[in-house]
């Protein structure tokens, strides 16, 4: 179990802010921080790396990593920490990067398996694709099967197909070894993918704490779908008005009545939703 109750004063991104969490999180749950952007999350990470200061207790099992008295060094708080850029050391080959953690080549191999890295093991950082470095790095949080895995969106700067398979081997690494896992992440569906539990940081505030499905679901059952979205163009054909929206990786186009165009903006967020209907799933 770990216990924490920090407090710290934030240059938010809506200016001064208090970041004031209490939290427990049970051994083997797969948490995932969502929130908007400066609201804290990778605030939070930090403190819990050591690699910030704080006000308040941290606690993971028996072990103090915080509090009045005391503030355990990085080193020695038995965390993997994955950042968004990969650094892995250059001059060494894969297997090599995996190993200057620790000395297990029996651990190593079986990472580089279950990510299937194992026949890029002789190569060097150079020569990888960046979901491949990715691995690697992740491989290498789990070298000293740390009691904490922190995840600071490692996968957003990779393709959606890459990041796929990426959080697949995540959720495979997780189910192997169990190990207590926390997630910064934006993506509402490598979220509900991945995570057992997600916490809704606002400006410093847990403000939601769920499932995801309690979370991240804005209505019960399929009675209505809802979508948020940028307006890149609205333009009029006739009586009727054209909207493009762009909606994730996708680019949709929307028929609109004069009435529902008054007041709309290209450039702002918009939300779409539609109410009883029958979906029309399909496959490609």
């Amino acid at each position: 179990m770990i216990h924490i109750a920090i407090k710290k004063r934030l240059h938010g991104s809506h200016g001064d802010m208090n970041l004031d969490v209490k939290l427990d999180i049970k051994n083997g749950e797969f948490l995932a921080l969502s929130g908007a952007s400066g609201s804290g999350k990778t605030t939070l990470l930090r403190i819990l790396a050591g690699l910030e200061e704080s006000d308040g207790f941290i606690k993971i099992n028996d072990t103090i990593w915080q509090d009045e008295k005391k503030m355990l060094v990085p080193q020695k708080r038995e965390i993997g920490f994955v950042f968004q850029d990969y650094a892995l050391f250059e001059n060494m080959s894969v297997l090599q990067n995996l190993l200057f953690v620790k000395e297990d080549r029996e651990l190593a191999l079986h990472l580089l398996e279950l990510t299937e890295l194992d026949k890029l093991k002789d190569r060097y950082p150079n020569s990888l694709s960046g979901g491949q470095k990715q691995r690697v790095s992740i491989c290498r949080a789990m070298m000293a099967k740390p009691k904490l895995l922190l995840l600071d969106e490692p996968l957003s700067a990779l393709d959606p197909n890459i990041r796929t398979k990426l959080q697949q081997e995540l959720l495979t690494l997780h189910k192997e070894f169990q190990t207590t896992t926390i997630m910064v992440s934006h993506d509402p569906s490598e979220i509900y993918k991945l995570a057992t539990r997600v916490i809704v940081l606002d400006n410093g505030i847990i403000q939601g704490d769920g499932t995801p499905k309690e979370v991240l679901l804005k209505t019960q059952g399929s009675q209505k779908f809802s979508f948020d979205g940028e307006l890149l163009e609205l333009k009029k054909i006739d009586v009727i008005y054209i909207a493009v929206v762009a909606i994730g990786q996708q680019i949709v186009e929307v028929v609109l009545s004069k009435k529902e165009s008054i007041g709309l903006k290209v450039g702002q967020t918009i939300t779409l939703s539609t109410k009883a209907f029958s979906p029309i799933i399909s496959h490609p």
